[in-house]
């Protein structure tokens, strides 16, 4: 394999959340400003977070949304941020980048949490058009992603089908699967 920076080599997405642990401010305003760095095309910069700490208005409504089966475990998070990205630029043009834009800030997100020794899950199944009503967000934003931050809790607190992954050997494609021939 080739060499690899520790920060990526260590990144794993956990279920197993600490139900217990919470993140600081200073954490929360970390993996912010990390996303905030991330590049974007023209640099229109169109993410859009909104963090919801456990046991917060915003975390509640958050998780509601959420698949049921994600539910059964990002409840446990430390906090749930909610990833959305603009859907139209400062002089009122589409932005066609933005998704990925946002993925871009996520990734930094991501590394950021791994740096700090915490760990990041994004969830994609989630009801968005529920979002956007329960969080009275503007039309004008996307919602994407939710992104469970905390720290690792115990795998055998789950349930049985997703202890199963948690405790099992990660997998990766091998290079040659991921080239384009």
């Amino acid at each position: 394999m080739a060499q690899l920076s520790p920060i990526l080599a260590t990144r794993w997405s956990p279920h197993a959340f600490d139900p217990v642990a919470d993140l600081t401010d200073a954490e929360v305003a970390s993996l912010l400003e990390a996303a905030r760095w991330a590049p974007s095309a023209d640099n229109t910069q169109p993410w859009r977070f909104l963090v919801g700490r456990r046991d917060d208005e915003a975390f509640k409504r958050i998780l509601t949304n959420l698949s049921a089966a994600n539910q059964r475990w990002a409840g446990h998070a430390s906090a749930l941020l909610l990833g959305a990205h603009a859907t139209t630029g400062p002089t009122g043009g589409p932005l066609p980048h933005a998704a990925y834009d946002l993925g871009q800030a996520v990734a930094h997100l991501t590394v950021q949490a791994t740096a700090l020794r915490l760990y990041v899950r994004q969830i994609s199944a989630f009801d968005a058009a529920g979002l956007r009503t329960d969080l009275e967000l503007s039309p004008e934003v996307r919602p994407h992603v939710v992104v469970a931050v905390g720290r690792l809790g115990d795998p055998f607190s789950l349930p049985e089908d997703l202890r199963a992954r948690e405790i099992g050997l990660r997998q990766r494609r091998p290079v040659a699967e991921l080239m384009l021939r």
